[in-house]
């Protein structure tokens, strides 16, 4: 019988940081199942989901805390499954406008208040081509429960957006992340 562990790994980036954890996930059994990774600012930051065999699964637990001694933080927790009846629709978020403090806690308190699920968050500042003000830019990947207007969370989104001088579209999407014509 297997089981599912998560875990989270930050530190300051190097070369090879990922080649040591999938080290320690191969030589204990693991099979590296999905992981996202990133690298900003001098610090990567990783999660990653591991199948391994129940009875080999805090050896797994143990081998990959010890990368602490590399000067990795490592938090490693069993997978949870949250028990729904019906899967909550896809949706995707995609935001830019100028940039100003509070943008992300207003979007995402609306978001939340409808519960909505951010599964996957990237944001970037940058410089606007003509202008060179600093520009935001958001675009996520949300679950939004079936008894969830999407034509009134959009509408909500949108106000939040005129109000804060951004443009905001949120679209239905497949599973494969692509968006519909979705309404």
């Amino acid at each position: 019988m297997t089981t599912s562990l998560v875990a989270t790994i930050i530190g300051p980036d190097r070369p090879g940081l990922v080649e040591s954890v999938s080290r320690v996930v191969a030589a204990q059994g693991g099979n590296w199942l999905e992981s996202r990774m990133a690298q900003m600012a001098g610090q990567f930051a990783g999660i990653l989901r591991v199948e391994i065999a129940q009875d080999s699964a805090a050896a797994l637990r143990q081998a990959l805390e010890a990368l602490g001694a590399q000067g990795l933080t490592v938090v490693v927790v069993p997978e949870s499954n949250p028990h729904t009846v019906e899967a909550p629709r896809p949706v995707s978020l995609e935001l830019v406008g100028a940039d100003r403090a509070g943008i992300v806690n207003q979007i995402s308190r609306a978001m939340a208040a409808h519960g909505v699920n951010v599964i996957e968050l990237w944001t970037q500042r940058s410089s606007a081509p003509m202008s060179g003000e600093a520009l935001f830019t958001a675009r996520a990947k949300l679950q939004v429960p079936h008894d969830v207007s999407l034509a009134g969370l959009r509408d909500e989104l949108e106000q939040i957006g005129s109000d804060l001088m951004v443009d905001v579209s949120l679209d239905e999407s497949d599973a494969t992340g692509q968006g519909s014509s979705g309404a």
